[in-house]
């Protein structure tokens, strides 16, 4: 009998990896917290890539805005490149806000890929355009980004609120005429305007009307905020009515019954509160609006300084 043939295992070819894969990543600022956010992505993504054996990762291309650059996509822009060239069949990315900050700029970016016949891949929303009708992710790009965008709102107005309640918000230190930042950024007099501000509420509680407000200051030759030769009303009741003369801030205050943030005593005073009171109460007397019962109503007569002469 013959001897039995040696046999010999020879395994097949492994499939060639013959669709070069883009991946690319962006985050939105140079932060630590981001360049370790983008890390994240282009290690997950390329793992990703590598585990399909027909992929082979071609480049990778990261963005990342910072205040400077602003919203510079120069990675973007030459992936597309690339795709025109005919270098990449496939891009994928952590999810759909990474191509654009906005639903235009996402779906504007998405058709220039389709344009070019490349399959983009939306890893963390499970799209896939070689699955899924254009119309169709046309539609769920519009509501994804519309969602983000409504979260990234909420998130950004938890986080006003969240610092006008901890007493940290730079909105209490937001200079006004008659204050200066010191060198932390915090509110401090200015003496050289102050002692205007002050001749401004004298001035009204003496009987001057706003217009004759506005006079007084142009005869004693004191430019206005923005360094003109006449002010104008709105600056003058702005003053009048500003609070934060008396040292105290209110923040996220509104016509809505909303929960609103008073710091007390943030900064120095130029105006003691009972001068600020009395102008308020002088004002109101001034109005020529009346509430009543009947609703509002205007006065016969509108207020003029010269019948306190």
């Amino acid at each position: 009998m013959p001897n039995n043939p040696k046999v010999h295992y020879i395994p097949a070819n492994p499939p060639k990896r013959e669709k070069r894969v883009g991946i690319y990543c962006r985050v939105s600022t140079n932060s630590l917290e981001q360049l370790q956010s983008l890390t994240a992505q282009v290690s997950h993504l390329t793992r990703l890539t590598a585990a399909v054996p027909q992929w082979l990762l071609s480049d990778v291309y990261m963005d990342i805005a910072t205040s400077k650059t602003g919203s510079s996509r120069k990675e973007f822009n030459r992936m597309l490149e690339d795709c025109k060239s005919h270098k990449l069949e496939i891009v994928i990315t952590k999810d759909v806000s990474r191509f654009g900050r906005d639903t235009v700029e996402v779906l504007d970016a998405f058709n220039q890929l389709k344009a070019l016949g490349v399959r983009v891949i939306f890893e963390g929303n499970s799209l896939d355009t070689a699955n899924t009708s254009s119309d169709l992710m046309v539609a769920v790009i519009e509501s994804i980004a519309q969602a983000e965008n409504e979260s990234r709102s909420e998130n950004i107005k938890w986080g006003i609120k969240q610092r006008a309640a901890e007493g940290t918000s730079k909105l209490y230190d937001r200079k006004c005429y008659g204050y200066k930042h010191n060198e932390d950024g915090h509110l401090v007099i200015d003496e050289e305007t102050a002692k205007n501000v002050k001749l401004i509420y004298d001035l009204y509680l003496s009987g001057q009307s706003v217009v004759g407000i506005i006079k007084e200051l142009a005869k004693r030759k004191i430019f206005s905020p923005k360094g003109k030769e006449n002010w104008n009303k709105r600056s003058i009741e702005w003053i009048l009515s500003n609070e934060k003369y008396t040292g105290n801030v209110e923040l996220l205050k509104s016509s809505k019954s909303e929960v609103h943030y008073l710091a007390s005593g943030s900064h120095p005073a130029i105006i003691s509160k009972e001068v600020f009171e009395a102008v308020q109460i002088e004002k109101t007397q001034r109005s020529n609006v009346v509430k009543g019962e009947d609703g509002i109503k205007r006065k016969s007569e509108k207020y003029s300084s010269k019948k306190m002469k």
